[in-house]
């Protein structure tokens, strides 16, 4: 319809682009469910995702991660999490992290990490649906959903199937980039899903000695691709060997970056 508001739940009409999303466990009650996406891989958007997880932890919120990249799973590592999912005839339970976030992954259900996930598009699909409805994940304030890069079927099926009260977007400085930011921001307005912001990670590297900052891919031009589309840029996070350290040893919940508060607060404040 012409006049749609894209609010369905106070719709009469019989619309064929109506999207029904999938309903969790019955056992699952979650509160807001937040995707962060990519338009492309290797730019960092498993990391925003565990930071942000472990930063709604320390805040005292009841947290999650669903792992949807299920070909590049690197959710439970960033974690710690070394142990195999297990389930009974009601359903499979998440493994939790040191300080009790609730993670699951296609990496917890492998008889090795290591071994790839050769399986097509549509089955992996169905797995990431899985997740949302046959997962026990108990109370849930806030779920974060790392997404697999770029545009095809499993985004698809993140969009259609589970209910995103939100997206982040995590981008790097290269110019090439900012074409991949505008394909994810169009996808996000396609599917009716609202945009808090845009991360932009790599963004400098700041000199141990003297504190001067230092552009390794150039002058960001995130700002501006945010501005054409009236989205903040909420974040800009430096390369900090420190960091990479404590994520690789499976300790990103002992980092701590005071450049995601803006990402914090687009959070928190989500109507």
């Amino acid at each position: 319809m012409s006049d749609c508001n894209h609010d369905c739940s106070h719709c009469d009409s019989k619309c064929e682009n109506e999207i029904k999303f999938d309903q969790p466990h019955k056992d699952s009650h979650i509160k807001k469910v937040i995707g962060v996406v990519s338009g492309k891989g290797g730019v960092g958007k498993s990391l925003v995702t565990g930071l942000l997880a472990s930063k709604f932890s320390r805040l005292g919120f009841a947290t999650a991660v669903l792992d949807a990249d299920v070909t590049g799973p690197s959710v439970p590592k960033m974690f710690g999490i070394n142990g195999k999912a297990y389930g009974n005839d009601n359903g499979f339970f998440p493994l939790e992290s040191a300080n009790g976030i609730k993670v699951m992954s296609a990496n917890l259900l492998l008889e090795n990490v290591t071994d790839p996930v050769l399986w097509r598009g549509p089955v992996i699909a169905g797995l990431v649906k899985q997740f949302w409805t046959e997962c026990i994940w108990g109370d849930v304030d806030y779920m974060f959903v790392d997404m697999p890069p770029g545009t095809g079927d499993v985004a698809l099926t993140v969009f259609q199937s589970i209910p995103l009260d939100g997206l982040i977007i995590v981008t790097s400085p290269q110019e090439l980039v900012s074409m991949i930011v505008q394909k994810a921001v169009k996808m996000a307005e396609m599917m009716n899903i609202k945009v808090l912001g845009i991360a932009e990670n790599f963004a400098y590297a700041e000199c141990p000695d003297c504190g001067k900052k230092f552009f390794p891919f150039g002058e960001s031009k995130t700002a501006e691709v945010a501005a054409q589309y009236g989205l903040p840029l909420l974040c800009q996070l430096p390369i900090r060997p420190d960091v990479a350290q404590l994520v690789d040893g499976g300790r990103v919940e002992a980092v701590s970056m005071e450049e995601i508060d803006g990402l914090v607060d687009a959070v928190i404040n989500l109507k």
